[in-house]
């Protein structure tokens, strides 16, 4: 399926062309046009002048285009699953998972747009000030540029798009070059519907070069990224004075205290640290474990892991398929045996076939391991003995990333010291770190990133204060 670039409504092909081979299979499913600094360019200032028309159409026009567009996905929940399998190998059940979770957040996103807005507030609080009519106002912010990740293709763009054009915005979306075409297919929504905004959103494709046009462009006022601290931190460094988002890494943990629910925690945490691969920024990654219970945690959660059902993506049973390339493989290779030579212990998977890498749990990991140290971004999770909270809290927060962490226990006073001392974005109490509701605010401190995503919050960093004083 051949994609194309979208400048405003209008569909452009290139002279080059890249294809995209399903992760899995190694077929050809998607080709996409290779884009450059003037592609990006063109975009940048078709969406200036889109603005100016854009920012005075009314929100309940806006919602009609976002009810038109969630009508259409549901119609065609089955073909972006399968482009979701097809382009990143992500299971078909989690892919049809992904496309509900689009619309929940496309929903969600009208329901904060009805509600979101300004206050008033009293100009005469204090000596200085008098009695006046005075409020503040949202306005949308401009152009905004958005550059998206692979490992929730769909989704992740509705959490930035539609909050974005809810409140009157126009922009540039570049989404991964490993799922073209589910960025153009979702595009094509919103550019085919009778209540669109003409020119409010165009679709360019590339990797620095694009990128890095759009981020030191003058004409864009709000940046927001999802990706790797790297490029986070170039994105910052170069994008001068505007609102940037920034949702960037994490190393997510967990702490099983000696009177958690160990069966249940075991089933959890197989789920969190292997549920798309491990390619989650928020997939479980560390385990911390009481030295009274590690023992038998350990057992129950290789049991776990061992039962999930691994390989071809297209079948509606499979839990886990494959790394989105091979270098993420390798990569994942060389993460165990790294961790091996330290002295870990692998106690099941550390095994590859193909793209496929078997989820992997490690046991005898200590802190100067790297696979504890980094974000691994692959299906390994570590086990590490504690003597109490305070140790694990410790070990826990000793990270530069603090995205989500959480806690299983059946103690009152180690759930509140939990939520009030891990020094992260989220707390989750006896469930997964990796878990994520698509109403919350979601972010993290630290390397992990600035800003919050969720309908509500990503309106914030898509709008501006007005303040509104009348004598």
């Amino acid at each position: 399926m051949e994609c194309k670039i979208f400048f405003g409504d209008v569909e452009v092909s290139k002279t080059k062309y890249a294809d995209i081979r399903n992760p899995y299979n190694q077929k050809v499913v998607s080709t996409y046009p290779i884009c450059d600094e003037n592609d990006a360019k063109e975009a940048l200032n078709l969406a200036k002048k889109a603005f100016i028309k854009n920012k005075n159409i009314t929100l309940s026009h806006r919602i009609e285009w976002l009810e038109d567009v969630v009508k259409n996905l549901k119609e065609k929940k089955e073909k972006f699953a399968k482009i979701i399998t097809d382009e990143i190998g992500k299971p078909i059940k989690f892919s049809l998972v992904e496309v509900d979770r689009c619309i929940e957040t496309l929903k969600l996103s009208i329901s904060s747009a009805i509600e979101f807005g300004g206050e008033t507030f009293n100009a005469d609080a204090m000596p200085s000030g008098r009695k006046v009519e005075s409020y503040y106002k949202r306005e949308p912010i401009g152009v905004a540029v958005l550059i998206t990740p692979f490992n929730f293709p769909l989704n992740l763009i509705a959490h930035k798009l539609a909050p974005a054009l809810l409140m009157g915005n126009s922009l540039v979306l570049k989404p991964t070059p490993e799922a073209p075409r589910v960025a153009y297919e979702f595009v094509k929504l919103f550019t085919t519907s009778k209540y669109r905004s003409p020119n409010a959103i165009s679709l360019v494709y590339g990797d620095a070069e694009v990128g890095n046009a759009l981020v030191t462009s003058e004409i864009p006022s709000a940046i927001s990224f999802t990706g790797s601290v790297p490029v986070g931190k170039i994105i910052l460094k170069n994008a001068g004075i505007k609102k940037v988002s920034l949702e960037l890494g994490g190393n997510a943990a967990t702490f099983i205290d000696e009177s958690a629910n160990l069966s249940e925690a075991a089933k959890k945490c197989s789920i969190g640290a292997f549920i798309n691969s491990g390619q989650v920024c928020i997939s479980l990654q560390r385990i911390y474990a009481h030295k009274s219970i590690a023992k038998e945690f350990s057992e129950l959660l290789a049991k776990e892991t061992n039962s999930l059902i691994v390989g071809n993506p297209y079948d509606k049973t499979t839990f886990m398929g494959p790394l989105i390339n091979e270098d993420a493989s390798s990569r994942a290779m060389s993460w165990i045996e790294s961790a091996k030579a330290e002295g870990a212990k692998v106690i099941c998977g550390g095994k590859s076939k193909g793209r496929v890498f078997y989820p992997t749990v490690l046991t005898d990991v200590t802190d100067e391991m790297n696979i504890v140290c980094e974000e691994v971004f692959a299906p390994i999770v570590s086990i590490v003995e504690v003597e109490n909270f305070d140790e694990a809290k410790n070990k826990i927060n000793n990270s530069p990333y603090g995205l989500q962490y959480s806690i299983f226990t059946n103690s009152l006073i180690n759930t509140k010291r939990a939520i009030n001392e891990f020094e992260c974005g989220g707390v989750v109490i006896n469930d997964i770190p990796t878990l994520r509701f698509d109403i919350q605010p979601y972010g993290g401190v630290k390397l992990s990133g600035i800003g919050r995503e969720g309908p509500k919050f990503a309106m914030e960093e898509f709008s501006q204060i007005k303040s509104v004083v009348i004598c």
